[in-house]
C-alpha cells in the first residue's frame, strides 16, 4: 500500500469511551435508532431517550421476515425477488453483513444477467456517485450494513408509482438498531417504500440464540425445506433473540466500565495533581508536600510504628527509595542506629536535595 511502517508507538494512558465522554459537563446527541439502546444511555449516562416525530409521516412498508431452513434456499429466494422487482423497473437496496456475502450475491446476480452495483469497503471512494444512483428505475445495489448509512437517497422519475425503493436485508444483525438503519434508507421525507428481511436457520443469530424455538414452529407448520414462512410468532422470536445478544453485548460493556471506575478514580487523583503542578506558581512546594507524603507511606511500609527497630527492612527501604531515584547518598551505615525521626529527616533531606526543578 506505500504505507511507511513507523516506530512502534506507546500507550502512556487509557480511557473507555464511557468514561471519556462522561468526563463532558454536557452531553448530547441524535441519531435515528437510538431507542432501542434506551436502556443504556439511562444506565451508563443518565440520559433519556426523546423520540422526535419524523418531518413526514412515514408510510414504508416493512414487511414480516421470511424465514428459510437453510441458506441455500434463502439466496435462491432473494436473487428470484430481486430480479422480480429489477424487471418491474423497482429499485432496490440489498443489504449484506459483510463483503464475502456482497460479492457472493454479485456472482448471482450476474448469472442472471441483472445490472447492479456493489458499495463496501473495497470501493468505498464510489460511495456518493452509487447512493446517487441508487432510487433509480431499475436500480439495484447491493451494500454492506456500515455502508451509505445516513444517507438519503433520491427517488428517480416513476418510481414512486412502483413502490418507492425496495430494501432487501440477507440477515438480521445481532443489533436491531443496525436492521433499523437498514429499513431507514427507505422510505425517508414521507417517501413510499418498503423493506423485508430474508432469514435462514443457518444465519449465525438464529443458529447461537434462537433456532430450536423457531425450528418447532417450522416443524408444526409443516414447511418444505425451500418454502419461506411469514408469521408473526418467529418475528418476534428473531426480536427476542436480537434482545438476548443485545442485552449481552451490554453487561460486557458493563463489566468493562466497572473494571474501569475503579481505574477512573486513580486517574482523577493522577490528573489533579498534574494539572496542579503544570500551573501553579509554587511549584517547589508543591512537590515537597508530595514528597513528604510519599516518604511517609515508604516508611510506614519497611520502618512502621507497630514494627519493633530490630524488625525494621532499612535495607529492602534503602533499595525501594534508591530504585525510584532517591536517597541515593545514603547508605545502611548512615541510619543504622538513627530513630524513626532521624531517618526520616534524613531521607526528607537527601531526597529534596535530588530533586531538579530547572527541567519542570
Amino acid at each position: 500500500e506505500g504505507v511507511e511502517v513507523q516506530k512502534g508507538s506507546q500507550t502512556f494512558a487509557k480511557i473507555t469511551l464511557q468514561n471519556f465522554f462522561r468526563m463532558y459537563n454536557k452531553l448530547a446527541g441524535m441519531t435515528g435508532t437510538a431507542e432501542t439502546e434506551e436502556e443504556e444511555f439511562v444506565k451508563i449516562y443518565d440520559m433519556p431517550v426523546v423520540v422526535v416525530p419524523t418531518n413526514e409521516p412515514m408510510i414504508r412498508d416493512d414487511m414480516a421476515d421470511l424465514v428459510f431452513t437453510n441458506k441455500e434456499a434463502k439466496y435462491k429466494a432473494v436473487i428470484k425477488e430481486i430480479k422480480a422487482r429489477y424487471d418491474k423497473g423497482q429499485p432496490v437496496l440489498v443489504g449484506t453483513a459483510d463483503i464475502e456475502n456482497s460479492e457472493m450475491l454479485s456472482r448471482e446476480l450476474k448469472k442472471v444477467k441483472v445490472p447492479h452495483e456493489v458499495l463496501n469497503a473495497k470501493n468505498h471512494e464510489r460511495e456518493a456517485d452509487i447512493i446517487k444512483d441508487a432510487g433509480q428505475k431499475k436500480s439495484v445495489t447491493i451494500a454492506t450494513n456500515m455502508a451509505g448509512r445516513g444517507t438519503d437517497i433520491v427517488l428517480g422519475d416513476g418510481v414512486v408509482e412502483l413502490g418507492g425503493l425496495h430494501v432487501l436485508g440477507t440477515e438480521r444483525h445481532e443489533s436491531r438498531r443496525i436492521d433499523n438503519q437498514l429499513r431507514g434508507r427507505a422510505g425517508r421525507q414521507g417517501d413510499p417504500g418498503s423493506s423485508q428481511f430474508y432469514v435462514s436457520l443457518e444465519d449465525d443469530l438464529l443458529r447461537l440464540f434462537g433456532s430450536d424455538k423457531i425450528n418447532g414452529i417450522l416443524d408444526k407448520l409443516g414447511v418444505e425445506e425451500d418454502q419461506p414462512v411469514e408469521h408473526k410468532l418467529i418475528s418476534n422470536s428473531i426480536e427476542r433473540a436480537q434482545q438476548k445478544v443485545e442485552g449481552r453485548n451490554f453487561d460486557i460493556r458493563k463489566a468493562i466500565l466497572e473494571y474501569d471506575d475503579i481505574l477512573n478514580k486513580q486517574r482523577e487523583v493522577i490528573y489533579d495533581q498534574r494539572k496542579t503542578l503544570l500551573t501553579t506558581d509554587e511549584l517547589e512546594e508543591k512537590i515537597a508536600g508530595m514528597l513528604e507524603q510519599l516518604l511517609d507511606d515508604v516508611m510506614e511500609m519497611f520502618i512502621s510504628e507497630d514494627l519493633h527497630p530490630d524488625e525494621w527492612d532499612l535495607e529492602g527501604m534503602l533499595e525501594y527509595l534508591n530504585g525510584i531515584g532517591l536517597a541515593k547518598d545514603i547508605s545502611l551505615a548512615d541510619i543504622d542506629t538513627k530513630t524513626k525521626a532521624e531517618i526520616k529527616e534524613k531521607i526528607t533531606l537527601s531526597s529534596l536535595g535530588s530533586v531538579s526543578y530547572t527541567h519542570l
